[in-house]
């Protein structure tokens, strides 16, 4: 390939490559968005999963509670060493 085609070949490569990227934004513009009955579906399920995550964390702290009170009760029923 001598430098009078690579002239020509290089600028044609740069046209087709601007054109795809333009022609692929145009594309991605042109797709339409969610419909509003799932963007509904989605903001339910996002609720539910928050209030599930609500739960658990209440659960989690009634677990670390009750792991303290035994932690507490098996420390006081303990007796203390003496003699060493």
């Amino acid at each position: 390939m001598g430098p009078d085609q690579l002239a020509l070949f290089i600028p044609i490569v740069a046209i087709l490559c601007v054109t795809v990227l333009t022609l692929q934004r145009w594309k991605m513009k042109s797709q339409p968005s969610l419909p509003p009955a799932k963007l509904d579906e989605i903001a339910q399920r996002l609720q539910h999963i928050e209030q599930a995550i609500d739960a658990m964390a209440i659960e989690t702290e009634r677990i670390s509670e009750a792991q303290r009170f035994t932690t507490k009760l098996l420390s006081d029923r303990t007796p203390a060493r003496s003699g060493e």
